[in-house]
């Protein structure tokens, strides 16, 4: 028998650390907005927690822009979504807003990675058919870097890169056997302030009087992005495996809806935040 095309493997995880995330959103919410006394979420094993949700959600994010149809539209649509979420936290939960939460850079890492694939479709001779509308199709995919280039060298050195700038917002530059301190001006609200300083923030360049209840700045995290866009050249020989069409239907069902599902969780968890007493 024939196996699907779509790899629900990779819908199941998503759909697990979906499940995962509404779980962390539920304690935080109790934490910080309801003043539950709960040590525990200040602990390391909490923030690993919240890293294993975000590295994962963006890693797939990555390797599934190669399935996208129309790449630049889906990330509009995903970065309107953050807009959304910033003015909905603005008006009915001021105490704790999103500035440049983990939408508005999702869609920006898929418009600015969707741009690079059509300048590509523009600047290599070959077919005109957009590459991403067949993943499959050899003869579109070279011109992909995610496959023109080798994959696995571009997986590790976007590694590497996450891993050097992972400490970017604190203006700081990681080169693992020495640390680079970037210049303190970058991160001056004082003398930042405006579109300049917000566009600061989007880069990567926190400034000291910027805060956001969930922030995910272009750098360090276009590159973890890049990662699992590159994941996807690595991992493309062994699709065929049994162990990429594991269907646990009701996470693969969570996994494919995530951006609906992600939408409606907040306002949920805070209703159902307020009911307790």
């Amino acid at each position: 028998m024939m196996k699907s095309k779509r790899l629900e493997l990779i819908d199941s995880i998503r759909g697990l650390t979906l499940i995962s995330m509404i779980l962390y959103h539920f304690c935080w919410d109790l934490k910080y907005l309801k003043g539950f006394s709960m040590l525990w979420y200040e602990t390391f094993g909490s923030y690993l927690w919240q890293q294993s949700i975000c590295w994962t959600f963006i890693l797939i994010a990555g390797f599934c822009l190669h399935f996208a149809r129309n790449p630049i539209r889906n990330g509009v649509i995903v970065f309107l979504c953050g807009i959304i979420i910033t003015t909905v936290t603005e008006l009915f939960v001021p105490e704790a807003p999103v500035y440049f939460g983990v939408l508005t850079f999702l869609g920006s890492a898929m418009i600015i990675v969707g741009a690079l694939k059509w300048v590509l479709i523009k600047l290599i001779p070959g077919k005109t058919a957009d590459i991403s509308s067949n993943p499959d199709n050899n003869q579109n995919n070279k011109r992909d870097f995610g496959i023109l280039l080798d994959p696995f060298w571009g997986f590790i050195v976007n590694i590497i890169l996450f891993g050097f700038t992972k400490s970017i917002n604190q203006g700081v530059i990681n080169l693992f056997l020495t640390k680079i301190n970037l210049p303190a001006n970058l991160f001056d609200g004082s003398s930042s302030g405006g579109v300049n300083g917000s566009f600061l923030n989007y880069l990567g360049f926190m400034q000291n009087d910027f805060y956001s209840s969930d922030y995910f700045s272009l750098m360090p995290w276009i590159f973890l992005f890049l990662s699992g866009y590159f994941l996807y050249g690595v991992l493309k020989p062994r699709f065929e495996s049994a162990a990429f069409h594991i269907n646990i239907k009701p996470l693969s069902w969570i996994g494919r809806h995530s951006l609906l599902i992600y939408m409606l969780h907040q306002p949920v968890l805070y209703g159902i935040t307020m009911l307790i007493r």
